[in-house]
Parts: structure tokens; sequence; C-alpha cells
């Protein structure tokens, strides 16, 4: 049995990353490159076969590309997916910190209340006050939040690290996960749509425009997301929980009563309660009954619907406008040998009872 460092951190291999912007030259010959939002999703990796895979699943054209301030060239997809599926694995996903970096690393990484480097009260407050978002990104942190995601679709075990540098994203995104997690409390997988949302607020009296990743449960009914962890067959395969659903809905009840008040003979009944026997009614002694008595009404020539007596089977002709009845008369004393004498209605002899928890027929 193997054992474990107990303060390494357990995570999947990062296959690539998840962007919502890109950059573009800046004509000014010193300048840094323009940040611009994407309203498509954008994937990059080293792998070039992870990036030729998303742009054969969700458009666009495979290029390569070198981030900036990197030496190594990595691979790059602008896809023309505004919307993704993937999957949430076990835990929480999320990973948020106000950051700070320079050339030479993270300089600062901060809860909101304590720089983590340093072990100094947050230093952003300290010099700018509640707004300092709002300054200069070279001159406070940004908040910055990492969500790492399975993308089922593409080749190999590991996630896809989604990541966002925007205030107003970093608040939506708890959010959403969050509510994301009361589904499965981090204990199992979950599968979620994501998708680019364009957003305004005001603030000092200005309008500002930014994007935000939306993240919810990718389920058929709210039910399945409110109910607890499910299955990763299921979580791969969400529309199996409707599926299945059906498949578990029991059969509607049968009202044998009802049923047996429209048979027409007392036969019909008779198998009509073979067959509630056979599905689980043989210890149902009142139905039984119920149905017995049904039985010999019909028998007797009672209309169990109406209680009315009168012809049951239709086979015989009923009296002419004259009460004569259209049939030969006889005498029981004169009928061949080896005959029973006719009935209109013959006795019926109704199944003995089944033993308890038989369940069988007869």
């Amino acid at each position: 049995m193997g054992s474990r460092i107990m303060t390494m951190k357990r995570q999947a291999a990062e296959l690539g990353r998840i962007r919502t912007g890109l950059s573009r030259p800046n004509p000014k010959p010193d300048g840094k490159p323009i940040p611009v939002k994407s309203k498509t999703f954008i994937l990059t990796s080293h792998s070039r076969e992870y990036i030729a895979a998303a742009a054969e699943l969700y458009g666009g054209t495979v290029e390569q590309w070198t981030p900036q301030g990197q030496p190594v060239a990595q691979w790059r997809v602008v896809t023309e997916a505004t919307e993704l599926r993937a999957i949430l694995p076990a835990g929480d996903p999320l990973d948020q910190a106000n950051e700070k970096w320079t050339g030479g690393g993270c300089e600062r990484r901060c809860d909101g209340v304590t720089e983590k480097l340093s072990g100094r009260p947050c230093i952003c407050l300290a010099q700018y006050g509640d707004d300092w978002h709002e300054q200069k990104p070279d001159k406070v942190c940004r908040p910055t939040s990492r969500v790492g995601v399975f993308l089922p679709d593409l080749p190999d075990l590991g996630v896809w690290r989604l990541e966002t540098k925007s205030y107003y994203a970093a608040d939506a995104l708890a959010g959403g996960l969050d509510t994301v997690l009361q589904a499965t409390g981090g204990k199992g997988l979950l599968p979620v749509r994501m998708w680019i949302e364009q957003r305004k607020a005001v603030r000092g009296g200005k309008t500002k425009q930014f994007q935000v990743i939306v993240v919810v449960p990718s389920l058929p009914k709210l039910r399945h997301a409110l109910s607890g962890p499910i299955s990763t067959a299921a979580a791969l395969d969400p529309a199996s929980l409707d599926r299945r659903a059906i498949a578990a809905a029991p059969a509607e009840a049968v009202d044998y009563r009802a049923e047996a008040v429209k048979c027409r003979t007392a036969g019909d009944v008779i198998a009509l309660w073979h067959r509630a026997r056979t599905e689980g009614h043989a210890d149902d002694l009142e139905l039984r009954d119920d149905l017995k008595q049904i039985a010999e009404d019909i028998d007797k020539g009672i209309d169990p619907r109406s209680g009315e007596v009168g012809d049951q089977g239709g086979d015989e002709p009923g009296p002419d406008a004259d009460g004569v009845y259209d049939v030969e008369a006889y005498d029981e004393n004169d009928e061949p040998a080896g005959e029973e004498p006719p009935a209109a209605h013959a006795a019926t002899v109704w199944p003995e009872a089944a033993q308890p928890g038989s369940g069988g027929t007869r």
C-alpha cells in the first residue's frame, strides 16, 4: 500500500486553459499589447493535438501563439463557441486571490484581508480604500479567479483552467459556483454550462461595461440539480437522469373493480382476477370477494353497472310485444340422455383463493 505526502495538493493534470480575451499589438513602438475582450471562448495549450480537437469541436483556426512575457510558444484557437459544456470535478474547484504580477513573478497574493506573501494587511486596501480595484492594473492587485473543469469531448483525462482577472466577474463566478456546489456539496462530478455574458454597472456616475462567465448546472430539471451528488455516468450523460426516471416510474395502477363491472361474462371476471393475482394481489381477499360478487351478479343476470336485472350475454332473445319468448319449450323429463338441461345463465365455479404469499395462478 503506497503512502502520500499529506501536504501535497492532489490535482488532475492541466491540459490547457480557457480564456475570454486576447491581446493585439500596440501601434506605439514601445507600447504594451492592448487587451481585447472576446465574445467567444479561447482555448490554449502546449499540445497542438488538443487545440486541433477543440477547433474541430468548437470551430476556429489553430494557430501558434506565444504568451506575453514567456519564451515558449503554445497553440491557440479562438473558437466560435459562446457556450461550453463542462464537468466540475469533486471538491471546490474555484481558486481566487487578489494578485499582482511583475516580470519577476507573483509579487502579491491577497485574500482581501491579508497579503499572504508578506503577512501584512491588504496593501491595496490600505493605500486606496474600498474602491482600490478602480485603480490602474499596474498599481494594484487584480482579482484573479481560476476554475479547473473537464471538457469531456476532448482527448485525455485532465482539467482545462478557466481564468479571469475581472473584479466583477470574480463576484459573479463565485456566486454561480456556490449555487452549483449546493447540489453536490463538492462530493461528486457535476455537469455545467458556461457562457460569456456582457453586463453593465454604474460606478461613480460612470457606466462600466464588463463580461462575466456564468456557470450553471447542466441538468434536465432543477430537481436533479438539488438532489445531491450524481453518478459519473449521469455527469457524462445528464439526459439519462430523465430516461431512468421514466423507466423507473411505476406502472399506472389498475382499478380491478372498475374493470370488472365492464365485463360481460363471469368468465371475463375470473380472467381479470387471475391477472390481479399475477400482478401481486393474490393476498387481497377483499378484492377477490368483490370480483366474485360481480361474477355472481352477472351469472344471475344482474347488470353490475346499474344493479338492474336483465340479459347480460346477449345470446338469448328477449320476449316479443306479447311477452312470448321465441324459444322451443321443453320438459325436464323429456330431454335426451347424456345432455344437461339448458339454462339462461350457467353456474360459474370461482377459483380457490391463493395461499398467502403465493402470488401465482392455480
